[in-house]
């Protein structure tokens, strides 16, 4: 059967052929070139991220509110942040005054504590309220996170609608932060619905990703019965940034917080955790109060420092 071309397409296609012919073959051929050739090579070989990479910073909690104190004490053990928590706002007042003083000492602030968000439908709307003003401080006086906990319900055992509200009202807060150009970190903690690494999972998937990440405690992951190295693996793509810190148990039920390398944290194992997912960020470390081998604050930090350079050969 003879097939015969309608004369349009005919005539459009002896069109297109002139065109071309216009052209000279090395200009058809660099219509599928983008850009001029390049050499690739240097791309074979990913960027790894080492430990080295981590920056590290401390956290005023030790001081107990004397965080003026706290700012001199870390500077001069030679850290490169520190995180205040949220009772600084009424002790300097205007987010300037932090912000000077910091600069003074030459110190980052990574993340303000702002305390537990409420999630129940009667006290949420007031407590985002007040969060999203904690961050709009922190933002003002060059800080970086955001950290929030929260409460388990009151007389009663928590059940799934209580993970899935709370997720909710991390997601919205986040959202808020997030206009402000202040990342939420949500933080386990031993006494809250992420308790026990179960809870942790289903906070985590009942917030949006984008708006809630995670500010993860090592010590407080294991004293809850978790593993800070699969929780690293588990969640390294939402990882904000770390409290790093140790927790020896006293008996059964009664723990307390101590020095790197004096508890049960495997904090070698963590670091390789980090380097594997590549994190590149914050690692805060935490001591809650002054342990009674240590005589201040200072000599706490400056312990905790030692042991991450001497025994870890990490740099500070």
């Amino acid at each position: 059967m003879t097939h015969r071309m309608p004369r349009r397409e005919f005539l459009g296609a002896m069109s297109a052929l002139a065109a071309a012919s216009a052209f000279p073959c090395k200009t058809l051929l660099a219509r599928d070139l983008l850009y001029p050739p390049m050499d690739l090579s240097h791309f074979d070989t990913p960027i790894t991220p080492a430990p080295s990479e981590i920056h590290f910073g401390y956290a005023s909690i030790t001081w107990g509110g004397n965080d003026r104190q706290a700012i001199a004490d870390i500077a001069a053990v030679g850290f490169r942040g520190i995180q205040l928590r949220s009772n600084s706002i009424a002790e300097f007042g205007a987010p300037a005054a932090v912000r000077d003083l910091l600069s003074q000492h030459e110190l980052k602030f990574v993340a303000l504590s702002s305390g537990d968000l409420l999630s129940d439908s009667a006290s949420s709307k007031k407590s985002i309220a007040e969060h999203t003003a904690h961050a709009k401080f922190l933002r003002d006086a060059g800080g970086l996170y955001l950290q929030i906990l929260d409460n388990p319900p009151k007389g009663r055992m928590a059940v799934p609608d209580d993970y899935k509200q709370l997720g909710k009202t991390l997601t919205e807060l986040g959202k808020r932060t997030a206009d402000l150009g202040i990342p939420l970190g949500y933080h386990n903690h031993v006494g809250s619905l992420s308790e026990r690494p179960e809870g942790l999972d289903q906070i985590m998937s009942a917030s949006d990703p984008r708006y809630v990440k995670l500010e993860l405690d090592v010590a407080h992951y294991f004293q809850g019965g978790g593993d800070p190295v699969k929780a690293i693996e588990k969640y390294g793509d939402r990882l904000l940034f770390l409290h790093i810190k140790d927790v020896e148990r006293v008996s059964k039920s009664v723990y307390r917080f101590v020095e790197l390398g004096r508890g049960l944290v495997d904090v070698p194992a963590v670091f390789e955790s980090l380097s594997k997912v590549g994190f590149r960020g914050w690692a805060v470390v935490e001591l809650d109060e002054v342990p009674e081998n240590a005589h201040s604050p200072k000599e706490a930090a400056a312990a905790n420092k030692e042991y991450l350079q001497e025994k870890l050969g990490l740099t500070v």
